[in-house]
C-alpha cells in the first residue's frame, strides 16, 4: 500500500506568490509612514 506523495509547489509558484502579496504591502507601508511623517515631522 504505496501512500500517494504529497504535490510539491512549484518554488517559483511561491516565489510569484509572495512577490504578489509583498510589494503591494511594502508600498502601502511606505505610503503610511512618508504620510505620517509629513504630517507628523
Amino acid at each position: 500500500m504505496d501512500q500517494p506523495s504529497p504535490n510539491k509547489t512549484s518554488i517559483w509558484l511561491l516565489i510569484v506568490f509572495w512577490l504578489y502579496v509583498a510589494i503591494p504591502l511594502f508600498w502601502g507601508v511606505a505610503s503610511t509612514i512618508k504620510k505620517a511623517m509629513a504630517l507628523f515631522g
